[in-house]
């Protein structure tokens, strides 16, 4: 895949990136409480303007590009506290998220904005986060130098990229997923310089997807379990369970997680209350790594 032009690009996309709808969401969840997922994704859409033909485009595993972006919003204003859901689904502002929208009523234009608002709620491969920054911080314009200003575009490509690149795991087959995740790990170091690791993938897999042998013999293993899931649809505790359990099965005492989507709070605490190490890696941070490993893209120069 091309990082600059992804493969089935949505670059030429009527579809505004997921930062413009997050006003729209907050404008409907200030007006009405306790909101279904589906119906406030509707109403953000409605509320959005944007045309027909940009609601009726399809990303490749034919769910709408529209939709899928409206639901990133939500996950990500979900994560920064801005709303909250009572229960599984149901939706409602917080005060932190009415004093953000009421100082912001215009909302969050581009991903530069983006990462100013949410990159404290984005952690970082070693669990690190930025600094918070003020959401009242000014765009990059009048008074930016050169390098910033060419930086600011850098970080605007890396996130639409990203968005890119998510939007085509969520729509690969699960065997791709499988074998990227398994080639990311093996990128990121584990395995050794011999690479020793392998999908393993199929219905008689055990409950994982693949291994990585961390010594020559395979004494010590790496077990992995993906989960190619769409925007909305969150890993619960249970299949947190499962994979735990299938660790014992295999006698492993370490795993990784990973999904395209988001886990679950309860599935967080789940598996940070457990003794076998399981570590949770959600879509955000997989293809953030992904790019910085160059797995699964190709960096054209230039």
């Amino acid at each position: 895949m091309d990082a600059s032009h992804p493969a089935n690009s949505a670059t030429s996309s009527q579809v505004p990136p997921w930062p413009v709808f997050v006003k729209h969401i907050l404008a409907v969840v200030s007006e009405e409480t306790d909101i279904p997922r589906r119906k406030l994704r509707e109403k953000a859409l409605d509320a959005s303007g944007i045309s027909p033909e940009a609601r009726a485009e399809v990303i490749p595993s034919g769910a709408f590009r529209a939709s899928n972006r409206v639901d990133w919003a939500i996950t990500h204003l979900s994560k920064a506290g801005y709303i909250h859901a009572m229960k599984r689904g149901i939706y409602s502002i917080t005060d932190t998220g009415r004093k953000w929208y009421a100082e912001n009523p215009e909302g969050i234009q581009d991903y530069s904005e983006a990462n100013r608002v949410f990159k404290d709620f984005w952690p970082d491969k070693e669990g690190a986060h930025r600094a918070p920054v003020s959401p009242q911080e000014p765009t990059m314009e009048v008074g930016s130098t050169p390098t910033e200003q060419v930086e600011a575009g850098i970080e605007d490509l890396k996130f639409e990229v990203a968005d890119e690149l998510l939007e085509r795991l969520q729509s690969a087959p699960p065997e791709f997923f499988e074998g990227a995740v398994v080639d990311l790990l093996l990128a990121m170091g584990y395995g050794g310089t011999e690479r020793r690791g392998r999908r393993i993938g199929g219905s008689a897999d055990g409950g994982v997807d693949g291994v990585i042998d961390q010594d020559a013999l395979g004494l010590e293993q790496v077990y992995v379990q993906a989960k190619r899931y769409a925007a909305g649809n969150s890993v619960g505790r249970e299949a947190v369970q499962a994979f735990i359990g299938a660790l014992h099965g295999f006698g492993a005492q370490r795993g990784v997680f990973i999904t395209t989507s988001v886990f679950t709070k309860q599935a967080q605490g789940y598996a940070s209350s457990v003794s076998t190490r399981v570590r949770l890696l959600e879509g955000n941070e997989l293809v953030r790594l992904m790019l910085k490993y160059r797995v699964g893209v190709q960096v054209k120069e230039s």
